[in-house]
């Protein structure tokens, strides 16, 4: 359980915000990079419940516009875990390091598309998170149509330890401008198992951001599995403040 819902609240942690007001509080991503000389920096918290107990995580997220269409981007969780009838456990999990890259536009091409590989270090923990690095390869794609937006795809996670296999996420998430401060939007989530022996979970997100000024942001979610979602994710929230600048 442990390694299956600290992957999906990487992703969820990790997805870095853009202009086009997308990634976080939502598990799907879009191809838009950070602004280029802009910074945005996320304080968040996050965690999912199972029948076998909760996990979650909180920490820091940082992505730089470093140049036109390219946005790097850095991930500093803190994670924890609390089974049912055991101890509290926690500790600094998987570093993650990731840079996207946006190869097609909406203006020329229809559609904006993006690659945003991953890197997941081994944790700096051994009572927590995965014991070995990762690497997620995904593609994203969306599109902006006035007060809507859809966006949406995903990749797969490589991995060489002994007790895990190479995982795959699909997402896609719809969202609307409700009022000029406020946009609220809906996902749906595929992941196939990242360890021997596991089970394939699918999940729904509803989420919402409101905008209090230009530099300061309030995003969150929820959501329940709706496939084997005892055993990987019964129910999952994010939050977070977002500074843009």
């Amino acid at each position: 359980m442990a390694r299956r819902s600290a992957r999906i609240l990487a992703v969820i942690a990790c997805a870095l915000p853009t202009a086009a007001i997308a990634g976080p509080p939502y598990v799907t991503d879009d191809p838009d990079p950070t602004e280029t000389g802009h910074y945005e920096i996320y304080l968040f918290a996050a965690g999912t419940r199972t029948e076998d107990g909760k996990d979650g995580a909180a920490g820091l997220d940082m992505s730089y516009g470093a140049a036109p269409d390219l946005q790097l981007s850095l991930t500093l969780p803190v994670a924890y875990e609390n089974p049912n009838g055991g101890p509290l456990v926690g500790g600094v999990a998987n570093v993650e390091l990731a840079a996207k890259y946006r190869i097609l536009h909406q203006e020329s091409n229809g559609i904006d598309l993006s690659v945003f590989p991953r890197v997941f270090l081994t944790s700096a923990s051994n009572r927590i998170g995965d014991q070995h690095a990762s690497l997620f390869l995904p593609v994203w794609l969306g599109k902006h149509m006035g007060k809507w937006t859809t966006f949406g795809g995903g990749g797969c996670t490589l991995s060489d330890a002994a007790d895990s296999k190479d995982s795959c996420l699909l997402a896609w998430a719809v969202t609307y401008r409700v009022l000029d401060d406020l946009e609220l939007g809906a996902e749906i989530y595929h992941q196939t198992p990242d360890a021997i022996g596991g089970l394939h979970t699918t999940g729904l997100g509803f989420g919402a951001r409101y905008d209090r000024s230009e530099t300061l942001h309030f995003v969150g979610s929820i959501g329940p599995g709706i496939q084997n979602a005892d055993a990987t994710n019964q129910l999952s929230a994010y939050a977070a403040v977002l500074f843009t600048f």
